[in-house]
């Protein structure tokens, strides 16, 4: 950046007085601070990077106090940033404020194929980090496995299950995949036997079972992976904890197993069950019914988590999480997002496949049809509902879509729902399709507003109008 565009944010930062996403201060009047590394890794691994500016005290009310030597300063980290693997090219400005010099490093983020970042000193598993909000936090095993499993491709839904036997098999449901391979992969049609078709396909190898054949075709995949499952709740309030009028929990709760089209169907019906429907009468006199959820794009969303979920050790124990409460319906499933695309991205181009050999699978079963079709099915079926567009959402080694029925507003005003919200960094999209308003009206009437007032923040505060700009709760 330009000196000035620095000598900017720095005001800004003094009037703000905080740190944020994509901004880390440091002291640093009486030397270079010792210990970059975290920050360095975290800024690395991230898409937008971050700036790390020296000469600002944190603990003085953010004062500008400068730096003790800027040639130095900058000198020094530069030789942090190669203890980094791999290296850190750090983009370095100084300007002058009122006598005092104040330096920036620029941290770009690095490809998702050269991720994780980390200190060579401390090694992968623990100098691994990941930023959250304003702080730097230590990856978890399974984020750092998540890049490696990318990078070299490592297909989970394909690992053998070596205990398991491929007995108590739906065998109508076999039948109709071995037609269907048949039909649709025209070389396999004839001289490969059933054997080797199950092989080529991924269901078996070597003779055992792959976790994507039982997933797909035994009757009880849990007796080899109990927590494979989906757990499914109906809540009587917005939060987790809230009771019901006669102290209930739950207004109903089921954990759902079997195949994953036995465990599709079965959820998709757990929602329909426990939506509320709204009685139409149109102007002929003709009754209609509308439910809270489109079906369509509940199944959609059920059948996301179910299809790119990750399959891997590391999240082997964790079921897929169905959450109803008065206001919104979570699904959650492990796995962020795979590969390069990012949550804005989603429904507009074509991500890489996480799980493909299940995915193939489900897709000979007519059970999807893997066209990346599911995120745009679900945004028209909400747009056509009139009801606020589905917000999705990768944190922490998990994927979230979260539906709004429209009846947020009768229990929070948006101003004071929205900072909730945004208690996780949010984009405008995220922001719009919460509010279900214009983005016009609802960057101008409530967001600026808010971060005039100071309950909503900038994560990237010198550039405004940034693409990658979100707010977060003061």
């Amino acid at each position: 950046m330009q000196p000035e565009a620095l000598k900017k944010l720095v005001l800004d930062i003094n009037g703000l007085k905080t740190e944020t996403q994509t901004i880390e201060l440091k002291a640093a009047a009486q030397g270079c601070p010792t210990r970059l590394f975290d920050t360095l890794s975290s800024f690395s691994n991230q898409d937008e990077g971050g700036i790390l500016i020296f000469g600002i005290d944190e603990t003085e009310n953010y004062a500008i106090k400068g730096v003790y030597d800027a040639h130095d300063l900058q000198k020094k980290v530069t030789e942090q940033c190669k203890q980094m693997e791999p290296s850190v090219r750090a983009l370095f400005t100084v300007c002058d404020i009122d006598g005092k010099m104040v330096v920036s490093a620029e941290i770009p983020g690095v490809d998702i194929s050269e991720r994780p970042v980390f200190y060579k000193g401390v090694g992968r598993m623990k100098g691994s980090y990941v930023r959250v909000g304003e702080s730097d936090e230590p990856m978890s095993e399974y984020e750092i496995y998540s890049y490696e499993a990318f990078r070299k491709r490592i297909h989970d839904d394909i690992r053998t299950v070596d205990n398991a036997k491929f007995t108590m098999i739906d065998e109508k449901r076999m039948s109709d995949y071995l037609t269907a391979v048949k039909s649709e992969r025209r070389n396999l049609a004839d001289n490969v036997s059933e054997n080797e078709i199950l092989e080529l396909m991924g269901i078996i190898n070597g003779g055992v079972p792959t976790l994507a054949g039982l997933m797909t075709f035994s009757k009880y995949p849990q007796a080899y992976f109990p927590q494979l499952c989906i757990t499914a709740v109906s809540l009587p309030g917005t939060e987790l904890g809230t009771v019901g009028n006669d102290g209930e929990r739950f207004i109903d709760n089921k954990r759902i197993t079997g195949a994953i089209p036995d465990m599709l169907e079965e959820a998709v019906e757990f929602v329909r069950k426990n939506s509320r429907t709204k009685t139409i009468i149109d102007d002929n006199g003709y009754r209609a019914d509308k439910p809270e959820y489109p079906i369509k794009a509940v199944r959609e969303a059920i059948l996301n988590a179910l299809v790119h979920r990750d399959y891997s050790v590391h999240t082997e124990n964790v079921p897929i999480r169905i959450e109803m409460y008065r206001d919104r319906m979570e699904i959650i499933n492990s796995g962020g997002l795979y590969g390069k695309i990012s949550v804005d991205a989603l429904g507009k181009v074509r991500p890489e496949t996480r799980n493909a050999a299940l995915a193939n699978m489900l897709e000979l079963l007519k059970v999807t049809e893997n066209r990346y079709s599911g995120i745009p099915t679900m945004l028209r079926e909400f747009a056509n509902a009139g009801l606020p567009v589905p917000v999705f959402s990768a944190v922490h080694g998990e994927f979230k879509v979260v539906m709004r029925n429209g009846l947020f507003a009768e229990t929070m005003p948006v101003p004071d729902s929205l900072v909730e919200f945004c208690s996780t960094p949010r984009t405008r999209a995220e922001i719009v399709a919460f509010v279900g308003k214009s983005k016009n009206y609802v960057m101008s009437q409530i967001v600026i507003p808010l971060v005039e007032s100071g309950k909503l923040k900038m994560t990237i505060p010198d550039k405004p109008k940034s693409p990658n700009q979100k707010f977060v709760k003061a």
